[in-house]
């Protein structure tokens, strides 16, 4: 199979969907690797990398896309890609469909059989391709959080571990999954005083468990979320529903009655968002205020740590690209659950049901 890599177009989005070693692992399975010219450098990879690795590099993204059988990216393709997708071709990338109609919309209209990597669902219902990314989004939202509660940055000016005689800064997560125990994990080692919830119980007691006196654990209801919402510092939204947009959980109301300055991270930007006021920001420009709380809605978190985040990332997605590319899309799909879970569009279908009513389209199931 002819494999695909087009340089990423997304606002300083630094990943890159292979890297040299996953080259020659599909190049020795007998596959060909077209990559973009300079589709690396983001990541810090050159191409020389590449073409050692087996790679055949090329000078645009048009010809990767005419030329290829699959397409791997690591960002939903935006507008100005949408014309270069065509019939049959299989697109393997991050899609959160529920988030962006027009692109749900292009993908049907140009018979694209696409599969979100973030809808790969293991027997156990964990996500596997969606993890590692959501570990780094969820350590990387202390950090910008921080920054964001600095003076120079609107904020309230406020250190979030304290020193000796002066207050912690209080922070609160809002889903104890992947994003909220890595968001966690940052939290306690800057010191903060902080408080989870969660509506899964047993989630609670694992954190409970590790944590210990060190962290609150709260159910998430709305009672409990009017309570601890005012008195955070940062807030950080970690919340997924697999597939679907995200619930809105957090009101204008409770937002208003933060204090100034406070700060809110929503790592859920890509499925919609989990709190009312917050909207799509680029890392060009991460925040705004709203309500007098400094807003971070930057929807790819993880590529402005690219050396980081495409490791972590090709580590997990190489498996599935080499069964896609040796088995076709059809037999890999009906030898492989877990990768039939991650068909979201198939032929001019959504094939994804939370998908589908995320958007209110049909759903049709795929007939594996």
């Amino acid at each position: 199979m002819i494999v695909g890599v087009p340089k990423e177009v997304k606002v300083r989005e630094g990943r890159v969907a292979i890297v040299p070693g996953g080259v020659k692992v599909l190049s020795q399975a007998g596959h060909k690797v077209l990559l973009q010219k300079s589709a690396g450098l983001g990541e810090g990879i050159g191409d020389e990398a590449y073409l050692r690795a087996g790679a055949e590099i090329v000078s645009t993204a048009e010809e990767v896309w005419q030329r290829s059988e699959m397409i791997m990216k690591v960002k939903e393709p935006i507008a100005q890609e949408y014309p270069l997708m065509r019939p049959g071709q299989i697109l393997y990338t991050f899609l959160h469909l529920a988030a962006v109609p027009d692109l749900a919309h292009a993908l049907m209209e140009r018979g694209v059989r696409a599969i979100g990597y973030e809808t790969i669902e293991l027997a156990d219902g964990s996500l596997p391709l969606l993890k590692p990314m959501s570990e780094v989004a969820g350590r990387a939202a202390v950090q910008v959080g921080a920054r964001c509660l600095e003076k120079h940055s609107g904020g309230k000016g406020l250190l979030l571990g304290g020193v000796p005689g002066v207050h912690r800064g209080r922070v609160v997560i809002i889903g104890a999954g992947a994003v909220g125990i890595n968001a966690a994990k940052i939290a306690i080692g800057l010191g903060a005083e902080l408080t989870i919830l969660d509506i899964n119980q047993n989630r609670l007691e694992y954190l409970d468990d590790i944590f210990g006196s060190r962290i609150s654990t709260l159910m998430s209801n709305p009672e409990n979320i009017a309570k601890t919402i005012p008195r955070a510092d940062l807030l950080i939204g970690g919340v997924l529903v697999t597939g679907a947009k995200a619930p809105c959980l957090v009101s204008r109301q409770l937002v208003k009655m933060m204090e100034p300055g406070s700060a809110i991270v929503d790592v859920a930007i890509d499925q919609g968002g989990s709190i009312e006021t917050i909207r799509p920001t680029t890392h060009d420009e991460p925040t705004y205020e709203e309500e007098g709380v400094i807003h971070y809605g930057v929807t790819n978190i993880p590529g402005s740590v690219p050396q980081t985040s495409t490791y972590a990332l090709t580590n997990v997605t190489l498996s599935y690209a080499l069964e896609l590319a040796g088995k076709g899309l059809q037999r890999a799909l009906r030898e492989n659950p877990a990768l039939r879970k991650g068909l979201n569009v198939f032929d001019g279908s959504i094939t994804y049901e939370a998908v589908a009513s995320a958007l209110s389209l049909q759903f049709k199931r795929y007939a594996a």
